[in-house]
């Protein structure tokens, strides 16, 4: 029987996880860039990025809005959020606060944006609604949501399986959903939101690009969960890790993400 640890994000607060994370999200930063200009995020706009980590997209968002705009991240942990103040643009403020119910007035954002949150930490309508209540009428809430299934290699390797194992199995032990995206349109039409759109998007990575040690990186972040969960050994771990880097290193090694849903839509005027 699989043990659950519901409640727990199993992703440790590190330095190297801090650099893991910006690495991500420059890798999706085109995509999201594209999300943003089909949005039609304007000068002077004001925007939330829920969970958005020790970064998030508010580097993004500030471009957009401009100083006349006004960005705002929203975290738990404090810290990445010392990290992001600490890096922070004029029109940005990060704040500590929960995603299900934060202290922020309703109906006070243009977007409300989250990313990977709904799958991690679960209940993903209570989410939506919380945004929903955060976001103006008219305003936009926007989700990108990942489906795991489609983070393969090629040439196929053990340990790349291995770790690819640890990965979804260190997730689904704390209740996450690595395929919310699969559902992920339904569920923002149901909760009501008008005109809503579906961009899935997928990013491939070779050897020389600076996420090709993404599954590496994000099974030594889940450390402590993979331990724990007996997914791998002590043992196994460091020889998994070093063979599927050794494995990622050749010229001619190849592999797809996880697919990126982004959903949104406009809250009822």
């Amino acid at each position: 029987m699989t043990t659950t640890f519901a409640g727990n994000y199993p992703l440790e607060h590190s330095d190297s996880e801090i650099e893991r994370l910006h690495i991500q999200g420059d890798g999706m930063a085109p995509d999201t860039l594209t999300m943003l200009e089909r949005i039609a995020v304007a000068p002077g706009w004001r925007c939330l990025d829920i969970g958005c980590g020790p970064r998030g997209i508010t580097d993004i968002l500030s471009e957009r809005v401009g100083p006349t705009g006004r960005v705002v991240g929203l975290d738990m942990d404090e810290k990445h959020l010392a990290h992001a103040r600490a890096h922070a643009p004029a029109n940005v403020e990060f704040i500590r606060g929960d995603a299900f119910g934060s202290d922020l007035p309703a109906a006070s954002f243009d977007l409300v944006h989250m990313r990977f949150v709904a799958s991690t930490a679960g209940d993903p309508e209570r989410l939506i609604r919380e945004a929903m209540r955060l976001a103006r009428p008219g305003a936009v809430v926007a989700l990108q949501e990942p489906d795991g299934s489609t983070l393969n290699c090629d040439p196929p390797h053990p340990a790349w399986d291995q770790l690819k194992r640890a990965l979804l199995g260190a997730f689904a032990g704390v209740g996450a959903d690595l395929t919310l995206a699969r559902r992920l349109y339904r569920l923002v039409r149901q909760a009501g939101l008008d005109d809503v759109q579906y961009r899935p998007f997928l990013v491939g990575v070779r050897s020389n690009d600076p996420m090709v040690d993404y599954l590496p990186s994000t099974v030594e972040s889940l450390r402590g969960t993979v331990l724990k969960l007996r997914l791998l050994s002590e043992a196994e771990l460091p020889t998994a890790l070093a063979q599927c880097r050794a494995h990622l290193r050749k010229p001619e090694t190849s592999f797809t993400m996880y697919t990126v849903a982004q959903v949104w839509g406009r809250k009822p005027a």
